[in-house]
């Protein structure tokens, strides 16, 4: 991974120089902005994070980082200021920078920081934006919290058989373009919180961080455009003599833990509790092409979707018996 400094300072340069030589990255020195944005044009890919004076001669830090920002969008841009600056510096952030170093630094801290900045720039590409809003509304925690919530799984249909007859690289291509990125979309679209893919499933949640009245109604009517969805792509896949994505998908609805959980090795926004394992069974059950939904949730959106009643069914390490219905479409 390399790391640009730019300023016009050279015992600044080379102190932060040595301080991130030992953490493993490779560094790229500039003296001007102008210096900085040729090395970056140089290495648009290769470059993943720009440390930049606030104050140089010339083309200043703000200048030499939104143009940065230009060229490319998902290099993380650092302000380096002095105290005199600070104001001026969380302005910056303010305005798109992902963050400010402040002189003097200390060098344990200054590791610490770049690593914050680096996973919470990262982190973007697996939560959605309502978690990030309500991390940073809450000064970066997410409370845990008992909260009413409606849990979607979807999963593929026949998955092992098809692991089979078709090569690691297929597969991956495969999913990633005709499953993942299509119904990952279409959660978002509906407001949903994508916690998070095992294996060839999808677990979704409705409800948390933010919670409305119609989560339910969301989470059903995610798992019909999921279905049209794939039926369309799943037509042109066999047009083209590849092989079909079929889909079942399962939603329970009840009250969860909200929060983050995990170790400080690894952490990550869920939901635990009884809707989470039972969404997850009536997936498993569910047919081709089927949305199964439980009592709980048929409740919330009986006057907005046709749904027919299956049966009453007993699931190991869920107790007593639930009414299963399987959604047909809009009402």
């Amino acid at each position: 991974m390399k790391i640009l400094i730019v300023d016009d300072e050279e015992g600044v340069r080379f102190s932060l120089k040595k301080v991130l030589d030992r953490e493993g990255y490779e560094v790229l020195l500039a003296e001007r902005g102008l210096e900085g944005i040729d090395l970056v044009r140089k290495f648009p890919e290769d470059i993943e994070t720009v440390i930049s004076d606030f104050k140089m001669p010339g083309m200043d830090g703000l200048e030499t980082l939104t143009e940065i920002g230009r060229i490319n969008p998902d290099i993380i841009r650092i302000i380096l200021t002095g105290y005199a600056t600070l104001d001026r510096a969380i302005e910056t952030v303010n305005r798109g920078i992902d963050g400010f170093l402040t002189k003097p630094f200390d060098n344990n801290e200054i590791r610490a920081k770049i690593r914050e900045f680096i996973i919470n720039k990262r982190l973007k590409q697996f939560v959605s934006e309502q978690v990030l809003h309500e991390m940073q509304s809450k000064g970066g925690r997410l409370i845990p919290r008992k909260q009413t919530v409606s849990v979607l799984f979807t999963d593929i249909r026949g998955f092992a058989e098809m692991t089979a007859v078709m090569s690691a690289q297929e597969i991956t291509a495969l999913l990633n373009t005709y499953y993942f990125l299509p119904l990952d979309r279409i959660v978002f679209e509906f407001g949903g919180t994508l916690d998070k893919h095992i294996g060839d499933s999808i677990m979704a949640i409705f409800g948390a961080p933010l919670s409305d009245k119609d989560d339910a109604v969301r989470a059903v009517s995610c798992a019909i455009k999921m279905r049209d969805t794939m039926a369309e792509i799943n037509k042109k896949l066999t047009l083209g003599k590849g092989p079909r994505i079929p889909i079942g998908i399962g939603i329970a609805t009840g009250e969860v833990m909200v929060g983050i959980f995990g170790s400080p090795i690894k952490r990550e926004y869920t939901v635990l509790g009884t809707p989470v394992n039972l969404a997850s069974r009536l997936e498993r059950i569910a047919g081709e092409d089927q949305i199964l939904i439980c009592n709980e949730t048929f409740q919330m959106v009986r006057d907005a979707f046709r749904a027919t009643a299956i049966d009453h069914v007993s699931f190991k390490g869920i107790e007593g018996q639930k009414s299963i219905f399987n959604v047909i479409g809009a009402a």
